[in-house]
């Protein structure tokens, strides 16, 4: 099977009710579109698991609050497919809003705990429509196995309590952050930086890298590891910090006093009309320099 481009529901559950038949694994990786290696890197994660990939682009009203960038968010969907094609063979859904939110639609999927800190604060109503796509989509596709890159690592954590609580026949997997040369984590949002901005988002991983290596050298006190982290992005004209927080990588628990190897770094910050979001475990491989425990 060639790439192949789908709008209708119908024709989803038609195709994967075939794979089902012929006793294929099917995997899902979901997307807004302005597709980046991030984003292949985890069609790739997903072939390499399964014998039939899903993809959709789709950008969801429902988690763009009344100020944020709905209108504005980039969109290449010639380029998406090419990108696409060049990973491996894929069915690509790509639903209109209307197939998506039939008129008249009232049913959303909320998440409660794990989704009000952190970007829960500053986009308080982001990860209901996050959840109630997700939910929609895997009614649709009826995954196996369904991939999330792990930048978004609040959202990866939101989508397995979702999993975990409704009882959906899915495994989520998370996919390892790929980043620019210079440390920078990819997402489809570096598009709005320009090139003063671009040099000044380096700050948020090395926010994380800072933290990282201080932990390998024996730092445990979250406070300071924190303080680290908040000094340099403190330190560049530009940037607005939203948040620098220590959490635990399950339920999103604040970590204060001794942190362990595997809680996480979360940071976020505006860059102009960039709203930028990076996080890392204190201790292992993350693709930043590394960190023993």
């Amino acid at each position: 099977m060639d790439s192949r481009v789908v709008q209708e529901i119908a024709e989803v559950r038609s195709q994967v009710a075939t794979w089902r038949r012929e006793g294929k694994r099917i995997g899902f990786v979901p997307t807004m579109g302005y597709l980046h290696e991030g984003h292949l890197s985890l069609m790739r994660q997903a072939l390499a698991c399964c014998d039939r990939l899903v993809v959709s682009i789709f950008v969801n009203p429902t988690q763009f609050g009344p100020s944020e960038d709905l209108s504005a968010y980039p969109r290449d969907l010639a380029g998406d497919l090419a990108k696409i094609r060049s990973v491996g063979e894929a069915l690509v859904f790509v639903p209109s809003v209307e197939a998506m939110y039939p008129q008249g639609a009232q049913t959303f999927v909320e998440v409660m705990e794990v989704t009000q800190p952190l970007c829960g604060v500053s986009r308080p109503i982001h990860f209901r429509g996050v959840t109630t796509v997700v939910c929609k989509l895997f009614l649709i596709v009826q995954p196996d196995i369904a991939i999330f890159g792990e930048k978004d690592f609040q959202q990866l954590v939101a989508i397995r309590q979702m999993v975990r609580d409704l009882r959906f026949p899915v495994e989520v997997l998370g996919g390892p952050i790929v980043r620019e040369a210079d440390g920078l984590a990819m997402s489809s949002r570096n598009a709005y930086l320009d090139p003063d901005q671009r040099m000044s988002a380096r700050a948020l991983s090395r926010a994380l890298t800072e933290a990282r290596l201080r932990f390998a050298a024996g730092e445990r006190d979250a406070k300071h590891l924190l303080g680290v982290a908040r000094a340099i992005l403190e330190s560049i004209s530009g940037i607005e910090i939203d948040y620098v927080e220590v959490r635990d990588p399950v339920g999103l628990h604040t970590v204060e006093g001794a942190v362990k190897s595997e809680d996480r770094l979360f940071v976020a910050a505006y860059l102009g009309r960039a709203r930028l979001i990076d996080n890392a475990p204190l201790g292992g491989a993350c693709g930043l320099p590394p960190a023993s425990v």
